[in-house]
């Protein structure tokens, strides 16, 4: 009953700078929901890893039932298995809010794109220098 899942080493996702670029948002908004989309297939695969170590401790309670061993080493397998279950379902969940967190991400993409792509495009591709976002919200 071993997981092939290990813990990820290194730093975050997504960096937290001061570059709030339109073209820098957009890069971050986009490794943002890509780290979402690997998390979520994580959580997916631990859920099914979960699960199935739930069912093989059940399946061992059953078994050391059978040979007739001391029930308190039935009880705290077939805890064990509960346990597993809970946490599997509790996965469940998790992985449900990740993919909603992605959705919501690339959503925020988009939005973004609309309301400032346009806006970028005159900016980059002047030749004169353009005052900074928020100079003439005085």
């Amino acid at each position: 009953m071993s997981s092939e899942l290990a813990p990820r080493r290194g730093t975050a996702a997504v960096p937290a700078d001061n570059d709030n670029r339109y073209k820098a948002i957009q890069a971050k908004l986009d490794k943002f929901g890509k780290a979402l989309e690997d998390a979520t297939r994580d959580l997916e695969r631990l859920r099914n890893s979960m699960h199935a170590n739930a069912a093989h401790a059940d399946s061992v309670a059953t078994d050391i039932e059978n040979a007739e061993l001391d029930p308190k080493f039935v009880s705290l397998t077939a805890n064990v298995a509960s346990a597993l279950g809970g946490a599997a379902h509790e996965l469940r969940t998790l992985a449900d809010t990740a993919q909603e967190t992605t959705d919501l991400t690339h959503q925020t993409r988009r939005t973004h794109a609309k309301l400032y792509g346009a806006l970028d495009e005159v900016r980059s591709n002047r030749r004169e220098k353009t005052a900074k976002p928020g100079f003439f919200a005085r």
